[in-house]
């Protein structure tokens, strides 16, 4: 018996669905990524693991969502068909009874056209001489997936009388392999939806994102702070400072004595152990309670004298310009103590006043 041969096209793909199933992997996928990161970033353990629940609900929806087209399926008896091979090649296996074979086979079906197909199928090595090229075997595949082809080792004896007085001529090539492979279109549109649920989540979550950017650099949770415009300052137990705007000094008339006020204010009298005063920068630290180091009061300070002896330090101490100066009050050797560095390109000097703001000692620049 001799079967003559056509063509027959796997059938279309489901576009639509294809770019539907895209969309929704991507989402899932750039949803859950970003959420493992954000939550690890902001410390949120629900969104950490909703991150991890995620795919994991996702694969299950996808599979309960497969059940009733595999019992449908299941339901459906497969084909039957005679199928001639046109070539095998082991791929793999060498190292067991059965080896993974790579088949190519013309196909003709009762029914239709006979076709190509390539498939892989795992067969023992002794039965492997019985799959020669030209030799006709009997397949099997679901209806609707014709490429879905698998070799029927034991056929019943209707169909080896059948085998025994068939001869099939090639179909002509190319093999069927797999429904229409995915289009371009699906990959990009799965990439896009990655990245729009990504940064979905990401921007939903900016502000926590920005304040824990921001709280690793503020103080402890003992310390407060108030900005205005001009200045801000930030007191806790420890310390106090205040910090100017642009185009301010403590140099002007009044600015040192109003920050230092602003420390103090709404709180006792406290001791400080030193004072750091910079162009725009006010550092006070505080003597421990019950410490027994030498301490002064921070309304001892000759104020009026300060930017007088920065003045002179600048310009008469051999510096060159422009310079940095710093101002530290502290009274380590039993009296109270102004020391006024000053740096510029020519060198670093220094000169010292008392608590009244005398000059007691200059060091020039050397």
């Amino acid at each position: 018996m001799t079967i003559t041969t056509g063509t027959v096209s796997p059938p279309p793909r489901n576009t639509l669905v294809a770019l539907a199933r895209g969309i929704l992997t991507g989402g899932v996928v750039g949803a859950s990524l970003a959420a493992v990161v954000v939550g690890a970033v902001i410390e949120s353990a629900p969104l950490f693991v909703a991150g991890l629940v995620l795919p994991v609900a996702y694969v299950l929806l996808v599979l309960l969502a497969g059940v009733p087209r595999l019992a449908r399926e299941a339901a459906i008896a497969p084909h039957m068909a005679l199928a001639m091979v046109e070539s095998r090649e082991a791929v793999g296996g060498e190292a067991t009874s059965d080896v993974a074979v790579r088949f190519d086979l013309t196909v003709a079906p009762d029914d239709v056209p006979a076709y190509r197909v390539a498939f892989t199928q795992n067969v023992n090595l002794v039965d492997l001489a019985d799959y020669r090229p030209g030799a006709v075997v009997v397949v099997q595949y679901p209806p609707d997936r014709p490429w879905r082809v698998r070799i029927v080792k034991r056929p019943t004896p209707l169909w080896e009388e059948r085998v025994a007085d068939a001869r099939l001529d090639s179909a002509p090539g190319p093999a069927m392999v797999s429904e229409t492979p995915k289009s371009c279109a699906v990959g990009l549109v799965m990439l896009v939806a990655l990245l729009l649920a990504a940064a979905g989540v990401v921007l939903g979550f900016r502000a926590e994102l920005f304040d824990e950017g921001a709280s690793a650099g503020s103080g402890s949770s003992s310390s407060t702070s108030s900005s205005t415009s001009s200045s801000t300052t930030v007191v806790s137990s420890a310390s106090g400072t205040v910090s100017l705007g642009p185009g301010q000094s403590f140099l002007d008339k009044g600015e040192l004595r109003k920050a230092v006020g602003a420390l103090t204010k709404g709180t006792d009298a406290r001791a400080a152990l030193t004072v750091v005063v910079q162009d725009r920068l006010l550092s006070v630290v505080y003597a421990p309670t019950g410490s027994e180091a030498p301490t002064f009061a921070l309304d001892s300070l000759p104020y009026e004298r300060l930017p007088a002896l920065v003045e002179e330090a600048r310009t008469g101490l051999g510096v060159g310009s422009p310079q940095t100066w710093q101002i530290t009050v502290e009274r380590l050797t039993g009296s109270l103590t102004v020391r006024v560095g000053v740096t510029g390109p020519d060198g670093t000097a220094s000169l010292e006043a008392d608590g009244d703001g005398t000059v007691v000692r200059r060091t020039p620049a050397r």
